[in-house]
């Protein structure tokens, strides 16, 4: 028995040990929640929404890949001189022990033919890349939804293959608001 409490007393130890590790730090980066909306057809691309925690430092997301779509790009809606276009992102901040949302309207992921099997599984695995000392990634599953209804002003009715992709070319009525 003294072997066996000699090894639960080692484990006890290291564990509270990697906590005080932590105690100074704060809470770490995170992707916390998210998901992705199919296009309306199959031919559209996908979008997807999350929210990233910030750790003790502040950060930029300068990716987002998945092995199981063709393509995923970040980008944002922005409207200018009264029209709603669509601008690709290089990076995005994410502030010390604040937040990265991105959300319908503003920031998102744009994501061309995701596999059939994720599809079927209702979830995409994704990466999220992040500058930090070591470019850290985080893995998380991305939940996928059925496109949503083509109801004006939402985003999943936008045609985003005709949108301007940072080009001067006017959106969709329906992306107006």
């Amino acid at each position: 028995m003294k072997p066996f409490a000699l090894l639960a007393l080692a484990a006890t130890t290291l564990t509270l040990s990697a906590c005080g590790e932590n105690l100074g730090k704060g809470q770490p980066l995170n992707v916390v929640s998210g998901h992705i909306v199919m296009g309306a057809t199959p031919d559209r691309p996908a979008v997807g929404y999350f929210r990233v925690e910030g750790g003790p430092v502040p950060v930029q997301l300068v990716a987002v890949t998945a092995d199981l779509a063709q393509r995923v790009e970040m980008h944002e809606s922005v409207k200018e001189n009264g029209v709603v276009t669509m601008k690709p992102l290089l990076r995005a901040e994410v502030p010390a022990k604040g937040e990265l949302i991105f959300k319908q309207g503003g920031k998102h992921l744009m994501i061309w033919g995701i596999n059939g099997a994720a599809v079927r599984a209702g979830k995409l695995p994704m990466a999220f890349v992040f500058t930090d000392n070591n470019n850290e990634r985080i893995l998380f599953d991305m939940v996928i939804k059925p496109a949503e209804g083509a109801a004006a002003g939402s985003e999943a009715a936008m045609d985003h293959g005709a949108m301007g992709h940072g080009e001067d070319k006017a959106a969709p009525d329906a992306a107006k608001k």
